[in-house]
């Protein structure tokens, strides 16, 4: 008997966890109102303790099998039947997820919810601030064993040595290689913040400005790249109104992250299952240029003297000289620290310096030279390609190359294939002339450059200055994105951004650079230094801004705004790391078919038997995601090299055999097109069919091929490294 009701307890636990944490996805993940949940588990409590359709399903089951039972009998039992249903436990009066408030407090309970806490900034004028402890948080995520497996795999490869991809990690920059605390023998933990502010309402609205907030989100630097690309796996840290970090400044708003960045470099956490306490430190600060002097202590005027955070120089210098000729004097350790005391000396800025870093006072291995990587959203993206596209695009059309119109019409009606039409470019603005710029976003303008030459380029002379100004942009933007890189391809991008900013000058001698274009020309250097620089873009970041959005879109409730929006994303991030901690499956598949081998085509099935001996079904999907990528039939991917130069097929059919994804490709011929930066592909004649496994791609981004006039083409996305 005891026994029936430890199992019968067990079961009533294991229903109103699995129901519990439905309706923690429906409220924090989906962001369906409380009140909404509560009449839906209103109504289904009525349901569900319906005692008279108990009575007639027991009334009907007897009657089935000839059985005459006293109608008060059914009823009772009927009863009981409802009564002790786990349902109706969980959802009844006294049940546990009854109501909102007992709901949360089950979350919390259950699926270890780490609360935000408040600091108060002044009481009388109701000023504070949400902090998430940065260590309970830590101690939870190193505490499961998949992201501890990743960690303890990345700190092996960091003794590995790469033949010809030299920069593949942040470990193999110069800067993590110098730092013994974290490239020590020692397994450290890595922390990279982010910093940035966003406008929770309408940006164009009446509420402009007025629930503008300052964020700051962290990831583990420990894991591969890629690991952090879900939204899920950026954490937060703290949340504030953005006038209050103008009013009160970062080190009021930041002591309470502070305190815990310097215990855990100085006690760590503790990781059970390695029985012992591990240490870290902040790795590096990623924000846009703004808020990195801001924080980093420099100057935050870009129209100032000195302006930039990698060197000394003076604004008027990066009008005729380069980064690449050593013409001026990089920052480092020793010298930013006799900046920073001449500036307290003095009590105003010097060299650009106007006080020490809040993380460099507080933290013994964090370096403020050496942690605010450069972004290439807001230097590329969002600043040089909208701002040279706008000279270019005026300088076409008073050629009368083609018209306003007629650019916008193509740009407005071409034909987007997959993810491209998510990010289909915005139409030029008829003032863009006057402001100098085209505007848009950085995904925006990313697509719109990489297709440009599919819309126009046909209507664009071969020799044409302006048109070589914007295929350099292209080139330069595909090299920077690239996520390896050899001391080859970064000499490479070094004389590209030289013939660039070259030709740029000559082409528009009118225009004064940018601080940014002199920011590009320390990219090289800073790819040495840090690794690939797209690891710390701020593009991942920004999209963790639209949850926070969201939750204000379905609750419209802006009281103590900070308070509720920290409590939501805690709620999803226990969500989260109850469903599957941090690992996630190797493959999303979706529109699956299993099929015997011997039906398929009979060149494939060849092809598969030779490969896959014993195989007698495929499953086939229409549609793979893996690692963030997402694959679909029709597809372009990078097979091999020929010459120097990509190799291409055309995805036909996937199939995913154990843990395996399998390509059937079609191989293609290409010839590369140097007016369009971009080839031209061809189906072989012999038509001849390749099993590629995801493991084998010379690159793993999926492209997409476009029609241009009668030829089929197809542009990178970023730099592909060959072995030839």
């Amino acid at each position: 008997m005891l026994k029936l009701k430890t199992m019968h307890n067990n079961f009533q636990q294991i229903i109103e966890e699995k129901l519990a944490f439905v309706l923690l996805k429906l409220e924090n993940c989906f962001h369906v109102p409380s009140s909404a949940v509560d009449e839906l588990l209103n109504e289904l409590q009525y349901l569900i303790s319906s005692a008279s359709f108990s009575n007639n399903i027991v009334s009907d089951f007897f009657n089935n099998h000839n059985l005459q039972i006293d109608q008060l009998l059914i009823k009772e039992l009927g009863s009981v039947i409802c009564s002790s249903n786990p349902l109706s436990k969980a959802l009844g009066k006294d049940g546990p997820l009854a109501t909102y408030f007992k709901r949360k407090q089950y979350y919390k309970d259950h699926f270890n919810i780490v609360d935000p806490v408040q600091y108060v900034l002044d009481a009388t004028a109701k000023r504070s601030f949400q902090y998430v402890p940065l260590l309970k948080v830590l101690h939870q995520i190193v505490n499961q064993k998949d992201v501890l497996n990743k960690i303890v795999d990345k700190k092996r490869q960091q003794q590995v040595v790469h033949d010809h991809l030299d920069y593949r990690f942040s470990e193999d920059g110069q800067y993590f290689k110098n730092n013994d605390f974290l490239s020590g023998e020692e397994l450290r933990i890595a922390v990279c913040l982010y910093v940035d502010d966003f406008e929770l309402c309408n940006p164009l609205g009446t509420s402009r400005k007025t629930h503008k907030l300052c964020a700051v989100y962290w990831v583990l630097g420990n894991l591969i790249p890629g690991s952090n690309s879900t939204l899920d796996s950026i954490y937060l840290a703290l949340l504030c109104k953005s006038e209050d970090v103008k009013t009160y400044g970062y080190h009021k708003i930041f002591e309470p992250l502070l305190q815990d960045l310097v215990t855990l470099e100085q006690q760590g956490v503790f990781v059970s299952q390695l029985g012992t306490f591990l240490k870290g430190t902040l790795q590096c600060v990623v924000s846009d240029n703004l808020a990195a002097h801001g924080i980093a202590g420099f100057v935050e005027s870009f129209s100032g003297q000195y302006f930039c955070r990698f060197c000394t120089a003076q604004r008027a210098e990066t009008q005729v000289k380069e980064v690449k000729f050593g013409a001026f004097t990089s920052r480092n350790k020793e010298l930013h620290q006799v900046h920073v005391n001449t500036a307290q000396t003095k009590g105003s800025s010097f060299l650009g310096v106007k006080k020490a870093c809040i993380f460099t006072e507080r933290l013994a291995h964090f370096c403020v030279t050496s942690g605010y990587p450069p972004d290439v959203v807001h230097d590329i993206f969002e600043g040089i390609v909208p701002v040279e596209l706008a000279h270019c695009f005026s300088q076409l059309i008073s050629k009368k190359l083609f018209t306003l119109s007629d650019l916008n019409s193509r740009i407005k009606n071409f034909q987007y294939k997959w993810g491209d039409k998510k990010n289909r470019p915005h139409l030029v603005p008829l003032h863009f002339e006057r402001r100098k710029t085209i505007g848009g976003n950085a995904h925006e303008n990313w697509c719109l450059i990489r297709l440009l030459p599919f819309m126009i380029g046909h209507l664009i002379p071969e020799d044409e200055p302006a048109w070589k100004v914007i295929l350099d942009l292209k080139d330069i933007v595909e090299l920077v994105v690239s996520p390896v890189h050899s001391e080859e391809s970064v000499a490479y991008l070094e004389c590209k951004i030289s013939e660039h900013r070259q030709r740029y000058k000559e082409v528009f001698p009118g225009q004064v650079l940018l601080p940014k274009h002199h920011f590009l020309e320390h990219y090289p250097e800073m790819i040495k230094q840090f690794g690939p620089i797209v690891m710390f873009w701020t593009m991942r970041f920004e999209a963790k801004h639209s949850f926070f959005k969201q939750v204000v879109r379905h609750t419209k409730c802006f009281k103590n705004i900070a308070l509720s929006l920290a409590n939501k994303h805690q709620f999803m991030i226990g969500y989260h790391m109850h469903t599957s901690s941090f690992e996630r499956s190797a493959f999303d598949v979706t529109h699956v078919s299993t099929i015997p081998v011997d039906v398929m085509k009979e060149d494939i099935a060849h092809h598969l038997r030779q490969k896959y001996p014993g195989l007698s079904t495929v499953t086939l999907a229409q549609r793979v995601s893996s690692s963030g990528m997402e694959y679909r039939n029709g597809m372009i991917l990078v097979h091999g090299s020929v010459g120097g130069l990509p190799d291409f097929a055309e995805i036909l059919q996937m199939c995913v055999f154990v843990d395996t994804l399998i390509f059937i490709c079609k191989k293609l011929c290409s010839w590369y097109r140097e007016h369009y930066r971009a080839f031209e592909l061809q189906s072989s004649s012999a038509r001849e069919i390749v099993l590629v496994e995801l493991s084998e791609l010379t690159d793993s981004y999926p492209l997409v091929d476009y029609k241009c006039g009668i030829h089929r083409m197809v542009s990178l996305k970023r730099y592909i490294h060959t072995s030839d």
